[in-house]
């Protein structure tokens, strides 16, 4: 492949939202559809037995029993063992995530981890999705169709994101290092292809850079400079992996005009040269 594919919610349904229960029969034929892909929308799993083991951005993550997971749009994911399991499968544009929510799934500059449910918990999540699944397919002539919709959605989002505020210690009242921390994440995403320097980042949060870096220490242990190039490195990792596109490519799509200097970049980041990289990992 050229580029890795992004899979486009709006390509599939105008409504935002597509969900639906999947047994064994369903994801094996889903993995065999979908493939190594981003999304440009949010991805949640609500597992109700079984196991499941995702490759998310070369991190095996696997769940097992009942458990809920999300994937943020832009990862890099693909299913890579063929195991029994059966639970919900919710895709939701970026858009129809509230920003309090937002906060709680992005703010971690580490990867997510699956959330256990018990049982309350488990049941209560099952419910919920399936009335939302039998508002969403029912006939739409009721006037206050989509605001039914939107609330148990909502109300979806909501329960997740206070699962993962209690198991990271977060919440909607966070601490400013931590707010700081979120809103770090969410413009590393953006503007990776554009700003490298920490110095911009502190400049669009409208704090210095000193106290950007004195933020990210205290709420993840490493300064803004860090985050920077492990989230450059992994792109790039990504693009090798994934993709044909050559190191002067890559260096290019990264935002760098001298390809020479990525490739130095990034060997001093590996320990190894991008291309040696690419064969290594392609055996």
């Amino acid at each position: 492949m050229a580029h890795i594919p992004v899979h486009i919610l709006q390509d599939r349904t105008p409504d935002g939202l597509q969900i639906r229960y999947m047994d064994q029969k369903h994801m094996d034929k889903e993995a065999d559809t979908m493939g190594l892909h981003r999304d440009d929308h949010y991805i949640f799993f609500l597992l109700e037995g079984g196991t499941a083991s995702l490759m998310i951005d070369f991190n095996e993550v696997s769940m097992t029993g009942s458990v809920i997971y999300y994937i943020l749009p832009g990862q890099v994911h693909y299913r890579i063992r063929p195991e029994a399991a059966s639970g919900w499968f919710i895709a939701i544009d970026t858009a129809l995530v509230s920003q309090e929510c937002r906060k709680i799934f992005e703010s971690q500059l580490i990867l997510q981890q699956p959330y256990a449910l018990n049982t309350v918990e488990q049941e209560q999540c099952s419910s919920l999705l399936r009335l939302l699944t039998e508002k969403y397919n029912a006939e739409d002539n009721n006037p206050f169709y989509m605001t039914i919709v939107q609330a148990l959605l909502q109300s979806f989002l909501a329960i997740a994101a206070g699962y993962y505020s209690q198991s990271v210690g977060l919440n909607l009242k966070a601490s400013r290092p931590a707010q700081i921390t979120g809103q770090f994440k969410q413009l590393l995403n953006s503007e990776l292809g554009k700003n490298k320097s920490p110095a911009a980042y502190a400049s669009m949060l409208n704090i210095t850079e000193s106290y950007l870096s004195e933020a990210l220490k205290k709420q993840t242990g490493f300064t803004a400079s860090y985050w920077i190039q492990q989230e450059v490195i992994m792109e790039a990792k990504r693009l090798l992996y994934y993709s044909q596109l050559s190191v002067k490519e890559i260096a290019h799509t990264l935002g760098y005009t001298d390809h020479s200097y990525f490739s130095r970049f990034f060997r001093k980041a590996t320990g190894t040269p991008a291309i040696a990289f690419r064969q290594k990992y392609r055996k």
